[in-house]
């Protein structure tokens, strides 16, 4: 997660009085037409495909009733390369860091060379795809371009240009763009030597490029009419193609709406907004949302790209647009003159509450349109997110937002925010953070894939968040760090969620007393959640974490009544539960007052719970199969007294598959730092 807070834009400039613009059914309407997409329109005449094999949809790349009403509800159907028919290659699994299977959904990607295909056939009724891919990147960096014919039934319909100018970045954090730097930080401890650099004699060899990571994007196309069940989607890369390789993780298709019309709003094009993205829009945009306050009037933002390269200050305002399929606010990322005041190098497109310090928006809404931004680096002092600053009272609803900072970054204190189906993907940094002094808010029914650090998280610096919930949203493959992260904070809930994939440093769900956070207090409740290949490699302690992830570093985790219920943590790469403190503090800060109930482990690579803390918890109705290791390994605080460990573990009773044996209980030391990793099976219904 990023880690500087800043002030939001200043304010907008005030527009001239203007009249209501009346026109904008037929405005819409016209545009609508134009697009060709139309979602009663018949299929396309020809034949069907005579051989197509069953199409093979999953969410998270499971089966769908692994995971039955776990995560968000979306409206596309996800289907794994690796299920389709390809002449390319299949790679994975794997779960090593700096590879692609790694970052693959399900952990698995099929490799085309020029020339090779691989083809999807429709589930359900369908006029739109998105395509997520990893092509190289430029061999000095910054990316390149190259094509991706699509082909229905048969028929060519399209050709994708796709990017890698907004992945591939290497070395240390906050990273670069370029594959040939040295060490950002060669006075850091790496893992690659076990050494610090700077202070090695003599000097290792590092080879570079150095960590390259964040492999993928992904990139959304109409068909131009609906499709059938049945019919086929070819995505072939063409003979003579830049890219040598290019790898397809997913296609995700989907059964597009009309346009939403807004007849009584205040229309940005009867202000001057250039729907064509030639000119840029931000002024027109201000000067409809002015009017529209005076006038007691939606903005409404009809179909069509909008160039707007800069903040847009909103308080007291609805913004509509015609869908996040139709309405696409695009930006580019500007550089400044000279810093901005809170540090920023850049500015880009945004939408940004008034900040904390001059009393925050209201009232605002912001639903139905893209934000596609042009964040290629991470400057963790720029404020380069779609939606930032602080709004109380607010919702935001059915945005597509891609290639910003952090999608949605939160600085507190605020209230009473709701974010909801929503879809953040493909972020240098966090897709939503709510970030110091955030209350009685809530992200539900939101997906998440491909965030370059925590995918959703609540961050307690120095003031305090209280009473927020994440429900029912997914998280797939983040990058760096965690899927769900809620660092400090009283009476937070997290259910319902699904959260796959992570790829190194992070877990599932975390726990932190870390980076400058408040206390936990009150009520945590972790409940009804599902998590799956899990836990990653902690390159600093040179271990594997725990899917869900406990970690007491700047202070005990002792003052609340943590919950964590009903969850099921399913193929876990090293552990499923663990609870840690640093080497540093282990004999100052414990961990306890958690409560494990109604849980559902299935595969773990090592054991169900890792203990490296001085504290305790309790265990009733745990449930487990197919451990790698023994089922509890607690080291505690490394102590090793005669006693036992330090960590005491209470059996409520309930808990089935051996892994919680009598002679475990109630703090046997079992203590093997670095157990040997078995892969377990894939998960099945319980």
């Amino acid at each position: 997660m990023s880690r500087k807070t800043a002030a939001a834009a200043a304010a907008a400039r005030r527009p001239r009085r203007t009249g209501l613009y009346a026109t904008a059914v037929a405005s819409v309407t016209a545009a609508a037409v134009g697009l060709g997409v139309m979602a009663g329109a018949p299929a396309l005449a020809g034949p069907r495909p005579a051989t197509a094999p069953a199409p093979v949809v999953t969410r998270a790349a499971l089966d769908p009733a692994l995971v039955q009403g776990r995560g968000a509800k979306v409206a596309f159907a996800e289907q794994e390369a690796e299920n389709a028919v390809t002449d390319g290659t299949v790679i994975g699994p794997g779960r090593d860091a700096y590879t692609l299977p790694s970052e693959a959904s399900g952990r698995r990607a099929v490799r085309l060379a020029p020339g090779q295909h691989v083809e999807f056939t429709l589930p359900a009724a369908a006029n739109a795809i998105t395509v997520r891919y990893s092509i190289p990147d430029a061999p000095g960096g910054g990316g390149i371009t190259a094509p991706l014919d699509v082909s229905v039934n048969g028929r060519k319909r399209s050709t994708m240009t796709l990017t890698s100018q907004y992945s591939w970045l290497y070395n240390q954090y906050p990273f670069s763009n370029d594959p040939g730097a040295g060490l950002l930080h060669p006075d850091w401890w790496i893992t690659e030597c076990s050494c610090v650099p700077a202070a090695t004699t003599p000097a290792p060899v590092v080879d570079k490029p150095f960590r390259p990571s964040h492999f993928y994007d992904e990139q959304r196309l109409l068909l131009g009419r609906t499709y059938r069940a049945g019919d086929t989607v070819r995505l072939t890369v063409p003979a003579g193609s830049r890219a040598v390789w290019t790898a397809i993780d997913l296609l995700d298709s989907e059964r597009v709406g009309l346009p939403h019309v807004e007849p009584f709003a205040a229309d940005v094009l009867a202000f001057g907004a250039d729907p064509t993205g030639r000119r840029d829009a931000a002024e027109a945009i201000e000067k409809a949302i002015a009017f529209a306050r005076r006038a007691h009037l939606k903005v409404y933002l009809p179909p069509g790209t909008y160039r707007v390269d800069r903040h847009i200050v909103v308080d007291d305002v609805t913004i509509t647009g015609a869908g996040s399929w139709y309405t696409r606010i695009k930006g580019r990322e500007v550089a400044l003159d000279a810093p901005a005041a809170d540090g920023s190098t850049h500015t880009g497109v945004g939408f940004y509450g008034k900040s904390a310090a001059e009393g925050g928006s209201r009232n605002v809404h912001l639903s139905g349109f893209a934000i596609e931004g042009d964040v290629r680096e991470r400057i963790d002092t720029d404020q380069v997110n779609a939606i930032g600053g602080a709004m109380s009272d607010s919702t935001i609803k059915g945005l597509h937002i891609s290639h910003t900072k952090v999608g949605m970054w939160f600085d507190g204190p605020m209230k009473n925010l709701r974010v909801s189906d929503t879809v953040i993907v493909d972020q240098i940094a966090d897709a939503v953070n709510f970030h110091t002094g955030v209350t009685d808010s809530r992200v539900t029914n939101t997906f998440v894939r491909n965030s370059g650090d925590d995918g959703l998280a609540m961050w307690a610096e120095k003031t305090t968040n209280a009473r927020n919930t994440f429900d029912h949203n997914t998280v797939q493959s983040p990058v760096l760090a965690n899927g769900i992260a809620i660092y400090g904070g009283s009476d937070i809930t997290v259910s319902g969620n699904l959260v796959a994939d992570p790829v190194r440093e992070g877990s599932a769900l975390h726990l932190g007393a870390r980076f400058g956070a408040e206390p936990f207090a009150g009520k945590v409740n972790v409940t009804g959640n599902t998590t799956v290949r899990a836990g990653t490699f902690e390159l600093n302690w040179k271990i594997g974490l725990g899917a869900l992830w406990v970690f007491a570093l700047d202070r005990s985790i002792d003052g609340a009544d943590i919950r964590v219920t009903g969850n099921d943590f399913l193929d876990s790469t090293y552990n499923a539960l663990m609870l840690v403190s640093d080497w540093a503090v282990k004999d100052q800060y414990v961990i306890e007052n958690i409560h494990f109930k109604d849980i559902r482990v299935d595969g773990t690579g090592t054991s169900v719970l890792s203990a490296r803390a001085a504290g305790g918890a309790t265990f009733e109705n745990v449930d487990a199969r197919h451990v790698g290791a023994v089922g509890v390994n607690n080291c505690g605080s490394f102590n090793f007294p005669s006693t036992g460990s330090e960590f005491a573990l209470t059996d409520l009773g309930g808990n089935d598959g051996g892994w919680l044996a009598p002679w475990l209980l109630p703090n046997t030391i079992t203590c093997d730092d670095r157990p040997e990793v078995v892969p377990p099976p894939a998960p099945e219904t319980w």
